[in-house]
């Protein structure tokens, strides 16, 4: 049988330090379309990836928050998973694939083994697949999470209502104020609809998405397209020094909303796009 452990302190270590290819691709074609600083600026990042991955070193200092969305079948126990995710944070975060970055938010001590109330964050779901253990991981740096926004609409500040021009406002709106904070180039995924709190799940769970994979909703994947062009066309650039290459992606899912409520959620990744899944099968596991 797989060690759980093992294989998911290889699944932090490979999303800490091993940029995801798919990434990696987006950064060069930027690099190759910009010039003077904006150039300079990606090929520094590309150059980054590229120790980090050869040395195992964190791609960058904040190894951010931790998020894992774990599918199993029926037969694994989620306390059993759970323990190993957390034996494997705290093993990793000693070899220093982690920072230390589980803070009490009323004594301001840290844990120093990213351990603590809600750290790691831990999302289940069973299917009735049996033998199925998958887990996405997102580490989610700060800086980037600060560049987060949620947009309850109708809006009278952005003019926004509660239609495909209101949404469109909001996402203008989200990359107009992380302009130089965000770490750009950055991603963006976006829920629409649902309420506070899923409407930002929906946001997160966007991000796992491939850069280079299509929505399969027709109408969201043409607003994907749109946004893309029109966000990019603001030429905010690398780090905020101007340029073609303001945004690598934009990842957009819906959710049902109530009636009186209509939420526009941007979660805001950081160049440093770290997301790595593990499928684990009796005797061995893949990460991709």
């Amino acid at each position: 049988m797989t060690d759980l452990r093992e294989a998911f302190l290889e699944l932090i270590r490979r999303t800490s330090c091993d940029l995801p290819e798919d990434v990696e691709a987006a950064l060069q074609r930027a690099a190759a379309a910009e010039q003077g600083r904006a150039r300079s600026t990606l090929e520094w990042m590309l150059r980054n990836a590229a120790e980090a991955r050869r040395n195992s070193t964190p791609i960058c200092q904040d190894t951010g928050s931790l998020l894992f969305f774990i599918r199993h079948g029926p037969e694994r126990r989620p306390a059993d998973i759970a323990a190993a995710t957390r034996a494997a944070v705290a093993e990793a975060t000693r070899r220093y694939w982690l920072r230390p970055n589980a803070v009490d938010p009323l004594s301001g001590r840290n844990s120093g083994d990213n351990l603590g109330r809600g750290s790691p964050y831990l999302h289940f779901e069973q299917v009735e697949q049996p033998g199925l253990l998958e887990v996405a991981l997102m580490l989610k740096g700060g800086g980037s999470e600060n560049c987060g926004a949620q947009y309850a609409l109708p809006d009278a500040s952005l003019q926004a209502g509660r239609d495909l021009s209101g949404i469109k406002r909001c996402l203008v709106d989200a990359v107009v104020k992380a302009q130089g904070f965000g770490c750009a180039p950055g991603t963006l995924g976006v829920g629409i609809g649902g309420d506070r709190m899923t409407s930002f799940e929906e946001s997160k769970l966007q991000l796992l998405r491939r850069l280079d994979d299509s929505n399969p909703d027709d109408e969201l994947a043409a607003l994907e397209r749109e946004m893309y062009e029109k966000l990019n066309g603001l030429e905010i650039g690398p780090m905020g020094f101007g340029g073609r290459t303001t945004l690598l992606g934009v990842k957009i899912g819906t959710r049902h909303r109530l009636p009186a409520c209509f939420f526009v959620s941007v979660t805001y990744m950081c160049w440093a796009y770290r997301r790595r899944r593990l499928v684990v099968r009796d005797d061995d596991y893949s990460i991709d």
